[in-house]
C-alpha cells in the first residue's frame, strides 16, 4: 500500500507540533507501508521526500495564494498513491484535490481548526478567509478525519456540523521515547554545561514553557502569574516565531517588565536542537502549558517523557494527556464561546495557574514523583508503534468503505 503524506512542515523546517507529528509518523509507517512525503520549503535530499517551492509568479505575494500554488503541485504528483493523508490547512486543499483528481481516498489529520483560531486574521488578513474555506472544503469532503484527541473530535463536529461523525477517528499524537529521555552519565554532564551557558541555574527551581508566541498558547497569562512566583523560582521561556508584530511586542514588553521585577527570567528565542531542549527540560522542576486552545499538545508529551510534571489548562486535549494529581495538575478554565478561547475570568485563571505552579515548585519531592509517573504514562499510552497501528487501521477502514 502506498500512502502519500502531505504537510507544510517536515525536517529540517519544523516550527510546530504538526511537523514533529509528520516526521515521527512517516518514520514508523515506513516500516509497514510505502510512504512518500510531500512538503513545503523546497527540495529535500531524503529518499521518498519531495519538497516544493511556490510557483515563481506567486512567490513574494500573498502567502495563502502561494500555499495554494504549492498545493496544486502536490496534488498533481500524488498520482499512483492508494491513499493521500494531509496535515493542517496548508496541505488539506492538496489532499482534497488529489483525492478527486486521482480517484483515491483522502484522510486528513486535525492538528488545529481555523474557526477556533480567529486571531489568525491578525496574521493573514484576507488570507484567513481563504485558509478557512480550504479547511472547511477538505473536512466536509474527506473520507476520513483523524482527530488527535477526543476534545478535538468534539471541536470538529461542532465547527463543521456537515461532517459525518462516523468518519472522525481519534488517534492521539505519539512521542519518540528514546529521543525524549532525561540525560544520564556523560550526557548529563554535557547537559549541565548547556543549560548553564543558556543562563539557567540547575540548582534553582524552575518553571519552563516551550511554544510559539501565538494567542492560543496563553503566554501573557503565564507572564502575569510569574510575577508572584516565589523569589527563588526561575522562569524559562523557550518561545519564538511570533504570529504578529503586535503579540511579539506584547510578550517582549511583558518579559522585560518581569525581568526588572525578579531574577531568573530566561528567554530563549531561537529554536533549540532536541538535545539542548531535553537538557533545558531536565534542568527544570515543572513544565507549564497555559494554552487557551490546544488540540493535544505534543510539548506536554515531550516534557513528560523527560520526567517533568505538567501544569496545564484544562482545555482541548490536555486533560487526555495530563492525569490530574498524578502526572501534573489541570488548571480550571472557563472560556467564552466565541472561538478565541479567552477565559471568562482572566484574573481567576491567572490566580489558579499561579497556585498550581507554586505548589509544584514548593514540593520538589512530589514534583519528581509526578515526573516519574508522567514518563510511565507516555511509555504506556503514547508510544509511536501504537499510534502507527491505529493509523493503519483508519487507512484500512477508509479503503474498505470505498
Amino acid at each position: 500500500m502506498r500512502i502519500d503524506l502531505l504537510s507544510r512542515e517536515y525536517p529540517p523546517h519544523v516550527y510546530g507540533g504538526a511537523g514533529v507529528h509528520v516526521a515521527e509518523l512517516s518514520a514508523v509507517l515506513r516500516r509497514r507501508l510505502d510512504v512518500r512525503v510531500r512538503c513545503f520549503d523546497g527540495p529535500r535530499d531524503e529518499p521518498g521526500v519531495t519538497g516544493y517551492a511556490p510557483p515563481p509568479t506567486l512567490a513574494g505575494g500573498d502567502a495563502t495564494l502561494a500555499t495554494f500554488g504549492v498545493d496544486l503541485q502536490m496534488a498533481a504528483d500524488v498520482a499512483g498513491a492508494d491513499l493521500v493523508h494531509s496535515h493542517t490547512w496548508y496541505a488539506n486543499l492538496a489532499g482534497h484535490l488529489a483525492g478527486m483528481l486521482h480517484g483515491i481516498p483522502h484522510v486528513l489529520s486535525a492538528h488545529s481548526l481555523e474557526p477556533l483560531r480567529p486571531w489568525k486574521a491578525e496574521q493573514l488578513g484576507g488570507g484567513y478567509r481563504l485558509s478557512s474555506w480550504a479547511e472547511r472544503t477538505a473536512y466536509e469532503a474527506a473520507d476520513g478525519i483523524v482527530a488527535v484527541s477526543g476534545g478535538m473530535r468534539e471541536d470538529i463536529l461542532r465547527s463543521y456540523p456537515a461532517v459525518d461523525p462516523d468518519r472522525v477517528h481519534v488517534v492521539h499524537n505519539g512521542i519518540d521515547l528514546a529521543g525524549w529521555a532525561r540525560p544520564t552519565g556523560e550526557a548529563a554532564v554535557a547537559a549541565d554545561a548547556t543549560v548553564r551557558a543558556l543562563g539557567i541555574d540547575p540548582d534553582r527551581p524552575a518553571v519552563v514553557f516551550v511554544g510559539r508566541i501565538t494567542r492560543q498558547k496563553g503566554l501573557p497569562y503565564l507572564l502575569r502569574a510569574a510575577r508572584d512566583l516565589p523569589a527563588d523560582v526561575q522562569l524559562v521561556l523557550c518561545a519564538g516565531a511570533p504570529d504578529t508584530p503586535e503579540i511579539a511586542r506584547e510578550v517582549s514588553d511583558a518579559v522585560a517588565g518581569l525581568a526588572r521585577e525578579r531574577s531568573g527570567v530566561v528567554w530563549i528565542e531561537r529554536m533549540l536542537s532536541r538535545p539542548d531542549l531535553v537538557a533545558v527540560l531536565a534542568a527544570c522542576t515543572v513544565f507549564v502549558c497555559p494554552s487557551v486552545y490546544e488540540p493535544l499538545g505534543i510539548v506536554n508529551l515531550e516534557a513528560m517523557a523527560v520526567g517533568l510534571p505538567v501544569v496545564g489548562s484544562a482545555t482541548g486535549g490536555i486533560p487526555e494527556v495530563v492525569d490530574d494529581g498524578v502526572t501534573g495538575t489541570l488548571v480550571p478554565i472557563d472560556q467564552v464561546d466565541d472561538g478565541t478561547g479567552t477565559p471568562t475570568d482572566p484574573d481567576r485563571f491567572v490566580a489558579d495557574l499561579l497556585a498550581a505552579l507554586t505548589a509544584a515548585v514548593g514540593d520538589p519531592d512530589r514534583a519528581r514523583e509526578m515526573g516519574a509517573a508522567a514518563r510511565r504514562r507516555v511509555e504506556d499510552h503514547f508510544a509511536w508503534e501504537a499510534i502507527a497501528d491505529r493509523t493503519v487501521e483508519v487507512y484500512e477502514q477508509v479503503l474498505a468503505a470505498r
